[in-house]
């Protein structure tokens, strides 16, 4: 049983690592402390409770994590550290080790840090609670608003595809998902809130229903149901498993937004080979057009990594040739990390890290071509905009049905509003489209 008078007047702070699902997860984690009296620390604030919702998918965000813990231990000496996510799954025994760490949570903990704080007395020695991922079951639920105006649905956790150079098995567990029924009653939870916008997460949702006998497909066509939520995006999804039916469903939607991001990870198949990924880029390719031909407004975007063990100058080539020529919005690059425990640390040919750089940047480059000239297509036209609150001093920002990003002078009433305007040109750095001018706002 918690005490939860310990929590009187006590306050934390959050720190989070990696994707989209981690900063999902960490706000379930904040709103469940908020309930049982802890607030959240206010800027120069000395906090009670230090959380730190890790990442391991590079050897940068585990560096980054331990300098996090160093940099909340110094400003908050006095509070109770706890440490979880992917990092900690992987590393819990060395990541106690550090100075000030009280307690170190695995995956499937991550839903009950509340059970260790306990009178929030530290701990001499960093304590450390984890299972071995293969053996997790347990689906810990996660709905939550970001920091804007859209809300995340957890629909998925875990994979079962072990990619050579990929870690989230190891940290994460096997694919595993709770009943529609329940994320279809967490969607109608948002509406009540007064939420517009639901991203779809996970780590492979796709793959949506092997615990519960369920559908990636029939998980959309239920969410669509639900009244009072104007916008669905779909955060990832693997190539093999974006099926033509989702597609010409979102197609006839009014509620799934033209909007796809679709892993990649290699344009060469001798890499996608090395990789063990499910498809050729032949398949790719044709999964592209599909879309386009579909969705032809649709903003696709797509992960890829460069420098992979195996990759030489001549497959990079390659690569970067067939990239160029598919027809999507824009790339999100990541330089290859090995990863500890993966098979990819046997196969030959490493590639130096200046050549990982050199890589990186042609492809950034080439992305930011291809996110421009998508929203030159679009200047001049008219669109309906989600407007979030805007930060102190800053322009109005939002995003389109099909996430072409919007920028215009503040007004109050609009945030959290679906506003048709008429597109215009580039803002000063060319990041999003201003607004040439407003028509009305929507129903």
């Amino acid at each position: 049983m918690i005490d939860k008078t310990v929590f009187k007047d006590k306050k934390a702070v959050y720190y989070t690592l990696g994707c989209k699902l981690n900063f999902s997860e960490t706000s379930t984690i904040e709103r469940t402390l908020q309930e049982a009296g802890i607030r959240t620390a206010r800027r120069g604030e000395k906090a009670d409770i230090c959380i730190i919702n890790s990442c391991a998918v590079t050897q940068e965000a585990e560096k980054k994590c331990r300098q996090a813990i160093h940099k909340l231990v110094r400003q908050h000496p006095d509070a109770f550290v706890v440490v979880t996510g992917c990092y900690a799954q992987l590393s819990a025994p060395k990541l106690a080790q550090e100075a000030g760490v009280d307690v170190v949570l695995g995956i499937d903990r991550k839903g009950e840090i509340l059970d260790f704080l306990g009178d929030l007395t530290k701990n001499e020695q960093g304590e450390w609670y984890t299972q071995p991922a293969k053996d997790v079951r347990n689906f810990v639920p996660s709905c939550s608003r970001g920091d804007r105006t859209r809300y995340f649905l957890k629909v998925q956790d875990g994979c079962d595809y072990f990619c050579t150079y990929c870690t989230i098995p190891f940290a994460r567990g096997r694919s595993r998902n709770p009943k529609v029924e329940s994320l279809v009653e967490q969607a109608r939870g948002v509406a009540s809130e007064g939420g517009k916008e639901i991203v779809i997460t996970g780590v492979n949702i796709g793959d949506f229903g092997k615990s519960t006998g369920e559908d990636f497909t029939g998980l959309v066509k239920a969410l669509d149901a639900v009244e009072g939520i104007s916008r669905y995006r779909i955060s990832s999804i693997e190539p093999n498993l974006i099926t033509d039916e989702i597609i010409g469903y979102m197609a006839q939607s009014k509620r799934f937004m033209p909007h796809l991001h679709i892993p990649l990870q290699a344009g060469s198949d001798e890499v996608l080979k090395l990789m063990h990924r499910r498809y050729d880029t032949a398949f790719f390719a044709e999964k592209i057009a599909t879309v386009r031909n579909i969705l032809p407004d649709a903003f696709i975007g797509v992960d890829v990594i460069v420098g992979t063990r195996g990759e030489s100058e001549e497959l990079f080539e390659q690569a970067y040739n067939f990239i160029k020529g598919l027809d999507v919005s824009q790339l999100h690059v990541f330089s290859y990390s090995e990863r500890p425990g993966t098979r990819a640390l046997s196969i030959e040919g490493a590639v130096s890290p200046a050549e990982k750089h050199r890589r990186s940047r042609m492809l950034i480059e080439l992305s930011e071509e291809k996110r421009i000239a998508f929203y030159e297509r679009y200047i001049g036209k008219e669109a309906v905009v989600l407007f979030e609150k805007p930060r102190p001093s800053m322009p109005m920002g939002g995003f389109t049905a099909n996430y072409i990003r919007v920028e215009c002078e503040p007004v109050k009433e609009y945030v959290n509003t679906l506003v048709r305007v008429r597109l215009g040109g580039f803002n000063s750095d060319r990041s999003a489209l201003t607004v040439d001018e407003i028509i009305g706002v929507e129903q």
